[in-house]
């Protein structure tokens, strides 16, 4: 069994919660807070957020996280 960490990341639109709705839809849990800085090279506000998730597999650097 192992536990994995993401941190998702985008821009500050309906398209960074979606991202986050739909890990949260595939098991995965917030691991903390959001978080937003303002990107000056792109002029916009971008969103990180943690979540994590107990697969039953044993982790390996391959895994695609995003298929889990």
């Amino acid at each position: 069994m192992a536990k994995l960490y993401r941190l998702l990341t985008e821009e500050d639109t309906s398209a960074f919660c979606h991202k986050v709705s739909g890990a949260l839809a595939k098991g995965w849990e917030l691991y903390g807070d959001p978080s937003y800085a303002f990107d000056s090279a792109n002029n916009v506000m971008r969103c990180a957020q943690a979540v994590t998730k107990e697969v039953e597999a044993d982790y390996s650097p391959d895994m695609k996280l995003g298929q889990q």
